[in-house]
């Protein structure tokens, strides 16, 4: 990342640190941490039946620690408080006789001469209102009807590029009055089906099973810091890139966040839902900081342990959020994996986008793929190959872009091709290739081949990367657009002022074809479909439902882009020839046609070797303001699909419409 986005980078995400109070003091001397046992039990936090509840905690420097009850879930002071007994490798432990479901509660430790805050701990998974106390509850009785039986579909041959990714804040598919859904910017709301706008066309779940893609990628659902779920009606917003409660749902987003029975069974209603309509689900996490670290569960019980500090003792600051998280430390390692591992087998989670990924170890990363494929083989995993800035922590050993070929299959985003496509999305007027900006082609051509080695490519020409950083096509998320920055629409417009709003659209497709058809992993953002604007806003991550929500009214107007994209993705499913696994096959079977004139991309894929049903397959992007004559290769070539009907061979060439792809195959 340049300076110029990291700049950017830094005053977008010091924008979370504003809804918070403090970051945490600096520690007068940073402990040796190594020195603080492990615990290798799995038992942390709540393990409950109905004749005992056993609560363990870890604080080993802890001298005293106490399990407080409470017969509310936010008011009044505690009915019962229990010493809890030192056990081993630094936990703390009560064991309640009897039956207490329903109950609150919530645990302090003595360090020195200070009782700390109470707090739930980090294990907690079901809290009341605003996640100040945990709940105990009976995790089986929240499993809807038919949860024993519930499983992930089926997506292509389940490899990571068979997905087809679409991004989704939860409020904003429902909020909308045109969206015809009941239970609006709730769970619940994305598990209705048959839902129609004012003009009869589908909106949320049924408008995104209808599209085609394979997973719907929804922002942070965990517990976040940032809406009063106290207040339901007051118009507030946020993305939910603030956490709180890791192993908990978001009560925002339930009928009854009070009762944590109620937003845990509602999740999983939605995500049933997903899954008996073909749609698997990806959660986005967000480990890397918490919403205010002298607060936070963790450094209420371990004062520093899960912080990276600076020399002098102050916390460490990769996020821009006032502190950043230490993957490498063991207890943290462990803890990411457990939550990773509770979402999975209690949720029936698909997958996980890992914000701020950079952040994190590289090991820690490993780890977390190897663990997960055990329970899920075909589960996807992605993340920001990034940080918002810089860590104490070597780049050598995190999960940055440059060393994704490092991870185990985690993919990361492609901004190259993000950017190579629309311009650099820190600077308003920049443009790229969909909109006319000369000399992108190489950025284009390395988003094609997933970010990896390709004998054709110039590598110096390309806009950041300068070297291939994958090693699989696995390992690119290919995309053009995404909830930060402005959508894709209101990026075209603000950086082409002249364009027609015919003119715009055309590029927003070509952007969206380029991306269908490009190898690695796909990723639209919602709405892109429906040509999706944010009223020029920027980020919006808390911005009213009025810039936020989906326009589910737009959809008739917008119905020629929906089926481009429909189409798209029934082109990429239907053809391997788009979803190459392998690198090596990948360079030898895709030839870019070196000589496209300027403004122009194209392409053949050998069908023949990768197991597809055409022979040959041909791609040209022309982003022009004219058609082009495009000279072909020899052979009867047939029109799969373009934009515009003008489009298509002919003796021996081929007419690309201005801004249009155009896909041809030979039998």
């Amino acid at each position: 990342m340049n300076t110029s986005s990291l700049l950017r980078w830094l005053r977008k995400w010091a924008s979370c640190i504003l809804l918070l109070p403090g970051a945490g003091a600096a520690l007068a001397q940073v402990p040796d941490f190594g020195t603080y046992p492990v615990y290798e039990g799995s038992d942390l936090g709540l393990t409950y039946n109905s004749r005992q509840s056993v609560f363990r905690i870890w604080s080993p420097v802890a001298e005293a620690a106490e399990l407080l009850l409470y017969k509310h879930d936010s008011e009044g002071l505690p009915f019962r408080t229990v010493p809890m007994i030192r056990d081993e490798q630094g936990t703390w432990v009560a064991n309640m006789p009897g039956n207490w479901v329903g109950t609150y509660y919530c645990f302090r430790v003595r360090i020195g001469q200070q009782w700390r805050q109470p707090v739930p701990d980090p294990y907690a998974k079901a809290v009341g209102t605003n996640g100040r106390r945990a709940q105990v509850v009976d995790l089986r009785r929240t499993d809807p009807e038919g949860w024993a039986q519930d499983a992930s579909p089926a997506f292509g041959q389940n490899k990571a590029t068979d997905a087809i990714l679409y991004e989704l804040h939860i409020r904003d598919a429902s909020i909308d009055g045109a969206s015809g859904i009941k239970h609006k910017g709730k769970y619940l709301g994305l598990a209705e089906w048959g839902t129609r706008s004012p003009e009869g066309l589908s909106t949320g779940l049924q408008h995104i099973a209808e599209l085609g893609v394979t997973h719907v990628h929804l922002l942070p659902f965990f517990d976040y810091n940032s809406v009063d779920e106290a207040a339901p009606a007051k118009a507030q917003y946020n993305w939910g890139y603030d956490p709180l409660n890791y192993n908990v749902p978001e009560g925002s987003y339930s009928s009854n966040p009070a009762d944590g029975a109620v937003r845990i069974k509602e999740l999983k209603q939605m995500v049933q839902a997903f899954h008996q309509h073909g749609l698997r689900v990806v959660m986005d996490v967000v480990y890397n900081h918490v919403a205010d670290a002298g607060s936070s569960n963790f450094e209420q019980l371990v004062p520093g342990y899960y912080f990276r500090q600076r020399p002098d003792g102050s916390l460490s600051d990769a996020t821009a959020c006032g502190n950043e998280t230490a993957s490498e430390r063991p207890m943290f390692r462990k803890f990411m994996i457990e939550s990773l591992l509770h979402w999975v087998q209690e949720y029936h989670i698909d997958g996980f986008r890992f914000d701020l990924m950079g952040v994190h170890d590289i090991e820690t990363m490993r780890q977390i793929a190897q663990r997960l494929r055990q329970v899920k083989p075909d589960i996807v995993l992605y993340g920001e190959g990034w940080t918002a800035g810089a860590s104490p922590l070597p780049d050598s050993l995190r999960a940055l872009k440059k060393n994704a070929h490092l991870l185990d299959g985690i993919a990361v985003f492609s901004d190259d091709l993000r950017d190579g496509l629309k311009g650099s999305v820190f600077e308003e007027k920049d443009r790229g290739f969909v909109s006319g900006k000369a000399g992108m082609e190489p950025s284009i051509q390395f988003g094609i081949v997933a970010g990896g080695q390709h004998p054709q490519l110039a590598y110096d020409k390309v806009n950041y990367s300068k070297a291939p950083y994958t090693s699989a096509p696995e390992q690119a998320v290919a995309y053009a657009e995404c909830h930060d920055n402005h959508t894709l629409a209101d990026k075209l417009k603000l950086s082409v002022p002249g364009a027609t709003p015919e003119q715009l659209m055309r590029m927003q497709q070509l952007a969206q074809g380029l991306v269908l058809t490009s190898q690695g992993i796909p990723f639209l953002h919602a709405g892109t479909e429906l040509l999706r604007s944010k009223k020029g806003v920027e980020n919006s991550y808390k911005s009213p439902d009025s810039i936020n929500r989906i326009h589910w009214s737009s959809k008739a107007a917008s119905m020629g882009t929906v089926q481009w994209v429909q189409q798209l993705i029934a082109l990429r499913k239907a053809h391997p020839a788009f979803r190459i696994a392998d690198a090596g096959v990948l360079a030898k079977a895709l030839q870019f046609d070196v000589m496209a004139p300027p403004g122009t991309v194209a392409y053949i894929v050998n069908g023949a070797m990768v197991g597809d049903s055409w022979r040959l397959l041909m791609v040209i992007a022309n982003s022009g303001s004219q058609e082009i004559k495009y000279n072909l290769p020899p052979g009867d070539w047939q029109k799969a699909l373009s934009m515009q009907a003008t489009s298509g061979p002919g003796k021996g060439a081929a007419t690309v419409a201005a801004h249009d792809l155009l896909v041809l195959y030979l039998q």
